[in-house]
């Protein structure tokens, strides 16, 4: 006797055993000899957490087409598997160590953290392929493929190797998004971005060859950051090309000097400056900033990292920040007062520091 309603959950996962069980779905199925191929290889969904509904679109307009190439005789190969997304599958088992108060990675070690995501992958792999089986998805499930399998990860080392070689792809220095906390690189897709009322600082950075004089406004450049930690790594100070406050510098190729530190940076004429916000002047950090490492990159300026992998400023034997500096007592002050702090205590420091030398400025 038929039931009254039809129950999906009950109906479907009978069948599909069924198609299953009798390989129905597997390249060479039901095909005759010499038949034509056809082959898809499935965007391999990342294995960080279970399918949504763009997986759900995606694989059913694939599943479309081979049942259709199926009905037309041809041999058909629906490639299956998962791609490891190392940087996401890291954050996630790290995030749940944390949530569990288990010791961090670095605490473990390498081996034990390695089996802790193959274990984290077994689960939520296995999560994936029901998804996609309880969709009804006719792939070849014999095939199935992780980017980690040993084959699969000696073909990306060997095609990298050759692109490498054949100097169509090349090491460079680029920023990334950086967790302090779990110590590891974020994808940009994980990152979510959230806007929070910060505090605008002025500076006085004053013009090369010049003495110093706060109350001489053509001594010195105002500059301004929501960041002031960052400014031991800047490396200049950008103005728009049409603010006629400081063309005259731009013409003349000024540069200023880096409180505190003694570097000697270029004033840049560049249009991410923004001539009504603030001073309409810029400190310039590439290594430390998104839109001012793009600005780096087109006036050719050294990126300067003072901050290490915890986020605490990293200056003492930092080959990068010491080049060209000359060595003078208020540098060695400013190493001796700022070295080793986390960044936000060295926020208030280099505040009060440059407050206390007159470089602050109110506008």
């Amino acid at each position: 006797m038929l039931d009254k309603n039809y129950d999906a959950a009950a109906v479907e996962p009978r069948i599909y055993e069924t198609w299953e069980g009798q390989g129905a779905f597997k390249a060479g199925a039901g095909a005759k000899p010499g038949a034509k191929p056809f082959s898809i290889v499935i965007p391999p969904p990342n294995v960080t957490g279970s399918l949504h509904m763009g997986h759900a679109l995606n694989n059913t307009l694939q599943d479309v087409l081979v049942r259709f190439e199926r009905m037309r005789g041809k041999d058909v190969l629906w490639q299956v598997g998962l791609d490891h997304a190392g940087i996401a599958t890291q954050m996630v088992v790290e995030r749940q160590m944390a949530e569990r108060q288990e010791p961090n990675r670095r605490d473990i070690g390498r081996d034990a953290f390695v089996e802790k995501v193959w274990k984290w992958k077994a689960e939520s792999g296995g999560t994936i392929i029901g998804q996609l089986k309880r969709l009804g998805a006719s792939a070849d499930w014999s095939r199935e493929r992780f980017t980690m399998d040993e084959g699969l990860s000696k073909a990306v080392l060997k095609v990298f190797v050759e692109l490498y070689r054949g100097g169509l792809i090349y090491k460079d220095k680029r920023l990334v998004n950086w967790d302090p906390k779990l110590e590891t690189a974020i994808s940009d897709l994980e990152v979510i971005q959230v806007e929070t009322k910060g505090k605008l600082y002025h500076f006085r950075y004053p013009i090369e060859g010049k003495t110093f004089d706060p109350d001489d406004a053509t001594t010195y450049i105002t500059v301004a950051t929501t960041r002031p930690e960052t400014m031991l790594g800047d490396t200049a100070v950008a103005v728009h090309p049409e603010d006629e406050r400081y063309q005259a510098f731009v013409a003349a190729g000024a540069h200023a000097i880096l409180p505190l530190v003694g570097r000697r940076i270029p004033i840049v004429a560049d249009e991410y400056s923004d001539p009504e916000k603030g001073s309409g002047a810029v400190k310039i950090t590439p290594a430390h900033d998104f839109n001012d490492f793009e600005v780096g990159k087109r006036h050719n300026l050294p990126m300067i990292s003072v901050l290490d992998r915890q986020a605490n400023i990293i200056i003492a034997g930092n080959a990068d920040f010491l080049a060209d500096l000359p060595k003078t007592a208020a540098l060695s002050d400013t190493i001796a007062a700022l070295d080793g702090l986390d960044r936000f205590a060295a926020r208030n420091a280099v505040v009060a520091m440059l407050e206390e030398q007159g470089y602050r400025a109110e506008i």
